[in-house]
């Protein structure tokens, strides 16, 4: 099916919107978690572990999201995934306790996972048919959405308002917007003679590759986001508000980055953009391994966020380009994303628990450098290296 370029450049806009929708989700949850975990009278112990179960139930979830789409179209499975994620905000501040905390973050988190899926193969196949990078500026768009999420739930906890009501209100008014937003996508369809694809299978080997690079980029990014705050008060004893605030200030940072990558990706390629983006992460790592001041850290923490920003962007659409089966292979790497997402904040605390802060940030340097080195795995994910789309197929369940 041919589009004209107006309408993908309404497409373009409207899976922005879903990924700021999905974003502020996010957002809206990660503010709360005080909240819940006061209503669910569990330890921070629990906590740390019913934190764990969003990101297994999206790696369990992530590979029906090809399945879906392929039998009802990716504009209807988008629209009903992503109102099951949205509506799904609801579900942790009714938790009454450890196991039922559990059980719906794990539903939480399997809604979370396969509307990702389905938004990224959609923006995937609308960078390809524009002939133009918008992946980075997709995911910028969620960083946006997540700020904007996060924003209403400090607003929200500011005024000691019920987190109940807040995530009913919340979740209204994204799912609103998010159905609103999907009625601007691609409506693709798999071609009838096309295959279903398995519910469940191993991620192409080629994902595991590109995975890997983001596997280093996400626990650089997932280090930096939880520990950045810690490390400047007990390395460099900081001010306990300056050090929240350089938290804030690293999530604005990667998503300047990310809103202004596109930019840098079409002008000079993939691999030399992570490229000096590992370096210039690898250079943070050092500063804030080194710094014997606030100054110079926050310069390392800015370097690791400017310097891993685009890297996640460029893996999804490097895997939506890397075999038959886009969904699948974007599958794949979420997977891998996800994993170190999880296991990044857990892994730097039992670093530091052994020997110190100062060399877990060094294990976070090494990764980093993982992006020089891997950089050139990521080759097909500009649009020189892109190969053309098949007109009428839809980007997943091929």
């Amino acid at each position: 099916m041919e589009f004209t370029t107006q309408r993908l450049k309404q497409a373009r806009y409207a899976i922005a919107a879903v990924f700021c929708v999905h974003g502020a989700v996010t957002g809206s949850f990660a503010t709360r978690i005080p909240w819940i975990q006061d209503h669910a009278s569990i330890s921070a112990g629990q906590l740390g572990l019913a934190l764990a179960f969003p990101a297994i139930g999206a790696s369990v979830a992530m590979p029906l999201a090809g399945a879906i789409s392929h039998r009802f179209g990716a504009r209807t499975a988008l629209r009903g995934l992503l109102m099951l994620w949205t509506l799904a905000l609801t579900l942790p501040s009714l938790a009454p306790n450890i196991w039922s905390l559990c059980a719906v973050l794990f539903v939480y988190g399997a809604t979370a996972g396969m509307s990702d899926v389905a938004m990224n193969a959609l923006g995937v196949e609308v960078e390809t048919r524009l002939d133009r990078s918008i992946m980075s500026s997709l995911h910028g768009m969620w960083s946006l959405g997540a700020l904007i999420g996060s924003a209403g739930g400090t607003l929200a906890a500011h005024m000691g308002s019920d987190a109940r009501l807040h995530h009913l209100l919340a979740a209204v008014v994204l799912t609103v917007i998010g159905l609103v937003a999907c009625q601007g996508v691609l409506d693709l369809h798999s071609a009838p003679e096309a295959e279903a694809p398995p519910r469940f299978t191993l991620p192409p080997k080629s994902a595991l590759i590109i995975g890997a690079v983001g596997f280093c980029a996400v626990f650089a990014e997932g280090a930096s986001l939880d520990w950045s705050a810690v490390y400047l008060r007990d390395v460099l004893n900081t001010d306990p508000g300056l050090a929240a605030a350089s938290t804030t200030a690293f999530a604005l940072t990667m998503a300047v980055a990310r809103l202004m990558g596109d930019r840098v990706v079409d002008r000079f390629g993939p691999v030399p953009t992570v490229r000096v983006g590992g370096v210039a992460a690898t250079v943070g790592g050092v500063l804030v391994v080194v710094a014997p001041g606030v100054p110079l850290a926050l310069t390392g923490f800015a370097l690791i966020g400017l310097g891993v920003a685009v890297v996640v962007p460029l893996a999804f659409a490097a895997a939506g380009r890397s075999g038959p089966n886009p969904s699948q292979a974007i599958a794949g790497v979420a997977t891998i994303t996800y994993t170190s997402g999880l296991i990044a904040p857990s892994a730097i605390g039992a670093v530091a628990d052994a020997t110190s802060l100062v060399v877990s940030f060094g294990l976070v340097t090494v990764l980093a450098f993982g992006l020089v080195v891997g950089a050139q795995v990521l080759r097909g994910a500009g649009r020189q290296d892109a190969p053309a789309p098949e007109r009428g197929a839809s980007p997943v369940g091929k």
